[in-house]
C-alpha cells in the first residue's frame, strides 16, 4: 500500500522505518505468494502493474476494515464507567434477577442495576442512554438489536371476583362480545394487542398496560376485562381478581433483550451472553 502511493520503494522504505532492500523483499515475497506481479520496476521509475491497478481497492479495503476492527475490539475492551443499568417490562421481573443474581455470581466486575420500565418507559431509557439494554416485548423499536427471544402465551381474561364470568370453566372470544376489555391506546402491529383487536368482538377502554401487573387495578375497578399472559395468571394472586382460561387461543408476547449496537460495551456483551445462557437453562 505505501509503495503504490509514493510508486518509489526508497520512499515508503523511509516512511516505514526500513531500508529500501527490505521493502523491495517484501513486496517480492507478497507478489510471489500472490502469483502475480504488482509492480513494474524500471531503473528511472516503479508503477502499478495491470493486476496491482485491479487489487490495490481489495488491499485499501481490507486495511480499512482492520482498522475498525482493531478499533471496535479496543472500544468493547474498554471497562464500563460505571454500573451496567438494565431495563425490563414488569411482567419479566423475576427473569432480570435471575440476571443480576448470575452476573453477581459468574462475573462480580458487572455491576447491573434494574430499572423496572414497561415497553414506553424501556424505549425511552434506549433512546436516551438510561438504560444500557432492555427485556421488552414486540413490536421492538426501530434501530435495536434483539437476542435471546422467548414467548409468553395469552391464556387467559382477567376479570374482577364478583363478575358473572368468574366462575366460569373458560371463556371463549365470543363470550366477550360487548363487554368492556382493556386494551393500550396504540396497538402497533407486530403487537399482540393489536392481534387481539382483530379478534374481540368487544367495546375496547383504552388503558395504560405498560406495567400489567399494575393493570389488574383497573380490572379489580371494574373498569374492564384483561387478556392475560400466562405468566401474570401463574404468579399473581389476588382475592379481587379471576383469571379464566381463555379457549382457543394461540396469541402469544414476543419478548426480547434489546440495546443499541453503537453502544456495545464488554459489560453489555457479558449481560448478552448471560441473558442467552438463563433462556436455554431452566
Amino acid at each position: 500500500m505505501v509503495v503504490a502511493e509514493y510508486l518509489s520503494f526508497s520512499r515508503a522504505a523511509e516512511r516505514l522505518g526500513m531500508t529500501q532492500p527490505a521493502a523491495s523483499q517484501a513486496v517480492a515475497r507478497l507478489e510471489r505468494a500472490l502469483g502475480v506481479r504488482l509492480f513494474e520496476r524500471t531503473s528511472r521509475e516503479v508503477r502499478l502493474s495491470d493486476e496491482g491497478k485491479v487489487l490495490l481497492p481489495y488491499a485499501e479495503a481490507m486495511l480499512a476494515h482492520a482498522a475498525a476492527f482493531t478499533a471496535e475490539a479496543a472500544r468493547l475492551a474498554e471497562p464500563g464507567a460505571g454500573p451496567i443499568r438494565l431495563a425490563y417490562c414488569p411482567l419479566v421481573g423475576a427473569l432480570a434477577a435471575r440476571v443480576a443474581r448470575r452476573l453477581a455470581a459468574r462475573s462480580p466486575s458487572v455491576d447491573v442495576e434494574l430499572r423496572r420500565a414497561g415497553w414506553n418507559a424501556a424505549t425511552q431509557e434506549l433512546s436516551e442512554g438510561g438504560s444500557a439494554a432492555a427485556l421488552m416485548t414486540m413490536p421492538f423499536p426501530r434501530g435495536t438489536a434483539t437476542t435471546a427471544r422467548f414467548h409468553i402465551p395469552v391464556t387467559h381474561v382477567a376479570v374482577p371476583a364478583r363478575d358473572p364470568l368468574a366462575t366460569a370453566a373458560r371463556v371463549t372470544f365470543d363470550q366477550l362480545a360487548g363487554r368492556d376489555v382493556l386494551l393500550p391506546r396504540a396497538r402497533p402491529p407486530g403487537s399482540v394487542w393489536h392481534a387481539l383487536a382483530g379478534r374481540l368482538p368487544a367495546h375496547f377502554v383504552p388503558a395504560d398496560l405498560d406495567d400489567l401487573p399494575a393493570a389488574l387495578d383497573l380490572v379489580a375497578a371494574g373498569r374492564g376485562a384483561l387478556a392475560a399472559p400466562q405468566l401474570l395468571a401463574e404468579t399473581v394472586r389476588r382475592p379481587d381478581v379471576r383469571f379464566i382460561p381463555l379457549a382457543a387461543s394461540d396469541l402469544r408476547m414476543t419478548y426480547g433483550l434489546v440495546w443499541l449496537p453503537d453502544r456495545a460495551t464488554a459489560d453489555l456483551m457479558t449481560l448478552i451472553q448471560t441473558v442467552r445462557h438463563l433462556l436455554r437453562t431452566p
